[in-house]
């Protein structure tokens, strides 16, 4: 390993535990209060969703590392791709930061079909930041239309599975609508 991918990691990795760590500080459970850890949450509005490794919101951060790998592609081509990752990384994990605030949290129970959401635990959110890093590490690797069907279907498993993906979610974050809303609670 060469020695800037060698700081890279070193960063991340640092990063990554800061993350975790100001978590902790902000009162985010390390794993679900339930006190069991799963690999697999099938239900968009279960108690266990966004508290365990993975759930139908997990892809959406796999789509974020789409975005993030284009978006750097585009605006810092120059970069070593070492410095682009940590830039999306740093973006990912302010994301979650900010997403697991209390603010974030009583928007989405009050814009959002997540009427119980009480925010990520830390294995949750580590679980995201991961799931960004291979949606990344795809992009990289993936031809583009490759990458954008998956990201389309992603979008699309995530729709039938449970009413809600990247895309609404945003939509409904950002601009609630009472017909999407009622269309989503079924």
């Amino acid at each position: 390993m060469t020695r800037t991918r060698t700081t890279a990691l070193a960063l991340a990795l640092a990063a990554i535990a800061g993350a975790a760590a100001i978590l902790l500080v902000m009162g985010r459970p390390p794993i679900c209060t339930c006190g069991t850890v799963e690999l697999w949450v099938n239900q968009g509005d279960s108690p266990k969703t966004s508290q365990m490794l993975a759930d139908w919101y997990s892809p959406s951060h796999v789509i974020h590392g789409f975005l993030f790998y284009a978006a750097l592609w585009l605006l810092a081509r120059r970069w070593p791709i070492e410095r682009r990752f940590l830039a999306a990384l740093f973006a990912e994990i302010a994301w979650e930061l900010l997403e697991n605030t209390d603010w974030a949290i009583d928007r989405y129970r009050e814009a959002t079909i997540a009427i119980g959401y009480t925010g990520d635990s830390i294995l949750n959110t580590l679980s995201d930041i991961a799931m960004m890093a291979l949606g990344f590490w795809l992009a990289r690797k993936l031809p583009l239309w490759l990458t954008v069907a998956l990201a389309l279907a992603l979008e699309a498993a995530a729709l039938v599975a449970v009413r809600d993906n990247l895309t609404l979610n945003v939509w409904m974050f950002l601009l609630p609508t009472d017909a999407v809303r009622a269309w989503q609670a079924g």
